[in-house]
């Protein structure tokens, strides 16, 4: 009888585990399914209910050579000089302390790049640690608030090979050939100007530059850019955008790892 009893019992404890184990696997049955039911809720243009996304965006960018063969030499266009430190004037009411992407720019480069007392193709006294060969454009692809403007992933060639995110500019830092006189140099784009911030229809259409008090400018050009060249505030020039292996060796790349810049 006793051994009956044990039997029986142990029976019962195992039929009452089981009993205990299928509630158990109801109640996390009925979870499960009340969590699908709130995605499906959340998320009704999902058919898969664990989130799977839509198809991913194509986007189709020209080749290296499409591109170089799109973005030919804008001729013919009024340059002025500019220099990181550039206080106000009439004709330049913007600072140059800070630049439309480096808020401390001229901290940056390094002090104030001198347009008169220069040492070579350098502002005397200091080695910037930043390229001394610089240009402006009147575009900037952010606005204000932080994004990128509207047009700029359909008007920059480059736009979705160099972008980073929002706020982040794929302008700054590329490359541009300026031709004077049989002469080419080779400086980076670091800045938004002349007046303009907006003109995509020139910088990367087939429009002139915009009419303004500086006759019309279309670039700004360092210190450095324009003793290259050999010109004068007001000379006319012809550009274009380059890609980075298309830069040759010269004294605008030689500013990198602390190297001294030549004598001109």
């Amino acid at each position: 009888m006793k051994i009956a009893a044990i039997a029986s019992g142990l029976i019962s404890a195992s039929l009452t585990g089981l009993a205990s184990g299928a509630r158990l696997s109801d109640r996390l049955a009925n979870v499960h399914e009340n969590f699908l039911e709130n995605r499906r809720e959340e998320l009704p243009a999902l058919s898969d209910p664990f989130g799977v996304p839509s198809a991913a965006r194509i986007v189709m960018e020209r080749s290296h050579d499409a591109m170089r063969d799109s973005l030919p030499w804008k001729r013919n266009i009024v340059s002025t000089v500019f220099w990181v430190g550039e206080l106000p004037t009439e004709n330049n009411p913007t600072p140059n302390t800070c630049s439309a992407w480096d808020q401390n720019w001229q901290q940056n480069f390094g002090g104030y790049d001198h347009p008169e007392r220069r040492n070579g193709y350098r502002p005397e006294g200091f080695t910037p640690a930043l390229n001394p060969f610089y240009i402006a454009l009147p575009y900037n692809d952010v606005a204000k608030g932080g994004v990128h403007r509207p047009e700029a992933s359909q008007v920059i060639p480059w736009f979705w090979e160099n972008y980073r995110g929002d706020g982040i500019s794929v302008c700054k830092g590329r490359w541009v050939a300026i031709h004077h006189e049989g002469r080419v140099c080779y400086a980076q784009w670091e800045d938004v100007g002349p007046f303009e911030v907006d003109h995509w229809q020139y910088v990367f259409g087939k429009e002139a530059p915009r009419g303004n008090r500086n006759q019309s400018a279309g670039i700004d050009l360092s210190p450095a850019t324009r003793d290259y060249l050999g010109l004068t505030s007001g000379a006319k020039v012809e550009w274009r955008f380059v890609q980075d292996r298309q830069v040759p060796q010269g004294p605008w790349r030689d500013w990198r790892n602390g190297l001294a810049l030549p004598k001109r």
